[in-house]
């Protein structure tokens, strides 16, 4: 792992695989962090292509933006429902722009992305806004922002939105994140508790920072609709969500590939909004299928 400068910050990153294949960049979701990907899935993308993973700003051992405040969600919310656009310490497009920078401190002209979740939404903005920049781009289990998308259930808002009991307790944090994941991980392919927990307590070890996830948050509220930013995307794109997706449902893939020219969409049956194990070699696959499709036709 290294510590570069991208975009004026310090993001912590770690590459795999032969440098002089095609490069991949990977971005993570709210509040998660590189340590999360699941070793099968890196491992098999990292055969055929360099692969960047990184730690999005404010979460994991990247720069925190502690002073930039922590905004309170339910008036952003709030703000959003009513249709304005809420003032927010950091934008989407921040974070796409911290992107490009990962793939400028590593001396890469262009690359292949792909995005989970609040990551398809940064790697979405960095395919329209930077397209010089992107080979190829994979939304998985992401969204349009259009206000048509039915919204997440009840029970996977209170994921977002409720906070442990004891938030200075470890175990007490650790349950509360594995409770989560049970509420919107996939029913046809569950992780089990114990690999649930390993990841999770491992992360909280690694780092444990709920002010950047609110900030994440925030700038998530205040994206609002890419509809128009979708329309002009060029890169080769490739849509993948769950049937059984709870957080942001499965229409909200269907919205993206409807408005990215040419998008192939792959909805994947029982997967809800997380990246199982028993699905890494899958998904890995169709990863690298759409990256040799693109690099063929380039």
């Amino acid at each position: 792992m290294a510590q570069i400068t991208a975009n004026g910050i310090q993001i912590e990153a770690e590459t795999r695989g032969d440098p002089g294949a095609p490069a991949l960049l990977l971005i993570r979701g709210l509040g998660t962090q590189l340590s999360q990907w699941p070793e099968p899935f890196l491992d098999a993308l990292a055969e055929r292509l360099h692969v960047i993973t990184f730690d999005n700003r404010d979460v994991g051992l990247s720069q925190k933006l502690d002073a930039a405040g922590t905004p309170e969600l339910a008036p952003l919310l709030a703000a959003a429902s009513a249709g304005q656009t809420p003032e927010v310490p950091y934008r989407l497009t921040d974070m796409a722009a911290d992107c490009v920078g990962v793939l400028d401190a590593f001396g890469i002209e262009r690359a292949h992305v792909f995005g989970m979740s609040m990551g398809g939404m940064i790697a979405q903005l960095m395919a329209a806004h930077h397209p010089e920049r992107v080979r190829s781009l994979t939304s998985m289990m992401s969204t349009s922002g259009e206000p048509d998308v039915p919204p997440a259930t009840p029970e996977a808002m209170a994921v977002l939105t409720s906070q442990p009991e004891r938030p200075d307790d470890r175990e007490c944090v650790i349950e509360h994140a594995v409770w989560g994941r049970r509420v919107i991980g996939s029913p046809g392919f569950p992780d089990s508790d114990e690999d649930v927990r390993a990841e999770l307590s491992q992360a909280y070890d690694r780092c444990n920072h709920p002010g950047g996830i609110v900030r994440q948050m925030a700038a998530v509220v205040a994206a609002g609709s890419r509809a128009d930013v979708l329309r002009s995307i060029t890169a080769p794109t490739l849509v993948i969500h769950g049937s059984e997706d709870a957080l942001i449902h499965p229409e909200g893939g269907r919205s993206t590939a409807r408005l990215i020219p040419g998008a192939a969409l792959e909805m994947i049956e029982g997967m809800g909004h997380d990246l199982p194990r028993a699905l890494a070699p899958r998904l890995a696959d169709l990863v690298l299928r759409h990256a040799g499709k693109a690099d063929a036709s380039a």
